[in-house]
């Protein structure tokens, strides 16, 4: 039964996952750890970039390893165009 919650909360969130290179400033909000001043840092990133990995965040103003260790399982990063 332990196994059966393990999987199904595992599925949930790797469908849950919100992708920081498509990602509405709304959508990036409902990530717990992303702020409206965080989603739109991200959203203006990526005007003029792509963010080739999720390891990339860190370079967002703020966003520093321990942070970025909190978001990461929330958090997908599609191929770039």
């Amino acid at each position: 039964m332990k196994l059966f919650a393990l999987l199904a909360l595992g599925a949930v969130a790797l469908f849950a996952a919100v992708d920081i290179n498509h990602a509405s400033v709304k959508a990036l909000q409902s990530v717990k750890g992303i702020g409206p001043k965080k989603a739109w840092q991200i959203v203006e990133y990526r005007k003029t970039r792509c963010f080739e990995s999720l390891h990339d965040l860190v370079r967002i103003k703020g966003i520093g390893e321990k942070t970025f260790k909190k978001l990461e399982p929330q958090l997908t990063a599609s191929p770039c165009r």
